[in-house]
């Protein structure tokens, strides 16, 4: 039989969590009614999280946007649907899109990621090779009138 856990054994538990990496709000909930936390207990333990700074969906927006744009090449469609799916705010992530991302960071990223996949594409005609990159590109996140501004690549 298993030892149903307290709620301070829970706080615990949700703080080292939370101290390890950032973590949303959505997240953390999730966790503590995968412990079988009370609904009016799990509140009280996200709302202690917020208080103390363990957990801020501001900054875990801003550190997700940065991560996904920096490193993995993610367009702001993407990002932003990911988000939301973690119950963040809209508003909240249309505001750090545009304090985070660059519009001309943005573009050259998209068209250095444009020319390497070009790179490796095979298509039999020019029309059928634009429609390959503007999939590429809209897979990964970005919105079709930036791609159609970029496609503007030199053939080698």
């Amino acid at each position: 039989m298993k030892k149903e856990m307290t709620e301070a054994e829970a706080l615990t538990r949700a703080a080292a969590f939370c101290s390890t990496t950032e973590h949303c709000r959505a997240e953390v909930h999730d966790k503590l009614m995968r412990w079988e936390m009370k609904p009016d207990a799990a509140e009280r333990i996200l709302q202690y999280l917020e208080k103390e700074r363990f957990l801020d969906d501001e900054r875990y927006c801003r550190a997700y946007v940065r991560d996904k744009y920096r490193f993995a090449k993610w367009g702001r469609l993407k990002i932003a649907r990911e988000l939301c799916a973690k119950r963040i705010s809209a508003s909240l992530v249309r505001q750090i899109l545009e304090e985070e991302i660059d519009e001309d960071g943005y573009r050259d990223m998209l068209r250095a990621l444009l020319e390497a996949k070009r790179r490796t594409v095979r298509a039999g005609s020019d029309y059928e090779l634009r429609g390959k990159l503007a999939r590429f590109a809209m897979s990964r996140g970005f919105e079709y009138e930036t791609i159609a501004s970029c496609m503007d690549l030199s053939d080698d």
